[in-house]
């Protein structure tokens, strides 16, 4: 049977205490970067804001930001991009009382009955996730035609040969829309092409090679002499590997910068917010989204990914979001961050990516 998308719900309108509700309170920004008082701040949920009599829902939204009335439609904008004047929606209530309307469970995701008190609720170490890999099966092969996959790496992919080349192989296969890492995740996938080894061990035997702490530097400034990864790997004639697969393929990716980085590798971004706004340009359009071993890029991922989306033909439909980690402390984070909408699956990544590409790429 063929994978079927949750149908979405939306709220019943129609009920008194919808169709009495006042218009949302709009007040303009007092200067750029600046909310008015009481402004009301977004969730990851689909939300409603009544205007001139008529319920209209934010189509593009993001958590922690505020609603703005713009042209005729809700704009959900951060704080650094609002401008003097701008109409913002006001209010702190969710259930229509003040024109606002969150709505938390218009997929109706299945809740299982059950006693008040009970073992295992939630997802740990100790958990099985068989079901999760075969539901995560299914929604990989329905989204590479009819959505759009973006993954959330960490380096620790490029420090194993299998699972370095197994991601490859998805990226060949069509499961790859686009890529949101860090300098490490590029780096170290290059090194592995260029010297076959990451942080100067090789990616099979695990064995450090003499003098291997210069590896990813070399690597670095390799790529920094020919000025761009697509450059450095043809002039390097490197074949294999994450960035290379990506290159072949045509499949955007996004390293945001950090404190610590070396070099960094020419397409970096070094600028926080050019980042943040690269990275939100993927994830707008995104439709499943799995992050894996990096608890920073997962929880700012996290932050900017709605659990819906709005098709161009009008449907809203379901954002799947998983996050896959061997520490229950990323998983953990996720959620008290607000997304609660994410799956954990916890396990070690590089056998995560293998089993995958193994079902879905053999």
């Amino acid at each position: 049977m063929p994978f079927q998308l949750r149908p979405y719900f939306p709220p019943d309108f129609s009920t008194p205490a919808l169709q009495g509700a006042p218009d949302a309170v709009l007040r303009p920004a007092p200067r750029d970067g600046v909310a008015p008082e009481n402004y009301h701040a977004m969730s990851i949920f689909p939300e409603y804001f009544k205007v001139s009599g008529q319920w209209h829902l934010a189509e593009e939204s993001r958590m922690d930001c505020v609603a703005v009335w713009d042209r005729g439609r809700i704009a959900v904008r951060e704080f650094r991009r609002l401008r003097q004047g701008d109409l913002v929606v006001t209010g702190r209530t969710e259930d229509g009382r003040e024109g606002i309307l969150v709505h938390p469970d218009g997929f109706r995701e299945y809740q299982a009955a059950g006693d008040v008190f009970a073992f295992r609720r939630g997802r740990s170490r100790e958990t099985a996730f068989s079901r999760d890999y075969d539901e995560l099966y299914e929604l990989l092969r329905h989204e590479r035609d009819h959505g759009k996959v973006v993954w959330v790496m960490g380096p620790a992919f490029a420090f194993d040969h299998d699972a370095r080349n197994a991601f490859s192989r998805l990226i060949d296969a069509g499961f790859v829309h686009g890529l949101l890492a860090g300098n490490a995740l590029a780096t170290h996938d290059l090194e592995a092409a260029y010297l076959k080894t990451a942080l100067g061990q090789n990616i099979y035997t695990q064995e450090s090679q003499p003098g291997g702490h210069y590896n990813h530097l070399d690597t670095i400034n390799r790529v920094r002499l020919h000025g761009s990864i697509p450059a450095f790997l043809q002039a390097e004639g490197l074949h294999d590997g994450i960035l290379c697969a990506c290159e072949r393929n045509q499949i955007p990716y996004v390293l945001a910068g950090s404190i610590r980085d070396d070099g960094p590798l020419p397409p970096v971004l070094g600028n926080v917010y050019e980042a943040q706004d690269a990275m939100r340009d993927q994830i707008r359009s995104a439709t499943t989204v799995i992050c894996m071993a990096t608890a920073l890029h997962t929880i700012a991922t996290g932050n900017m990914t709605p659990s819906y989306r709005v098709l161009a033909d009008g449907t809203v439909r379901q954002v799947y979001f998983y996050c896959v980690d061997i520490s229950e402390f990323t998983i953990n984070k996720l959620s008290d961050r607000g997304s609660l909408s994410a799956r954990g699956i916890l396990t070690n990544v590089q056998d995560f990516i293998v089993q995958l590409s193994k079902e879905l790429a053999p």
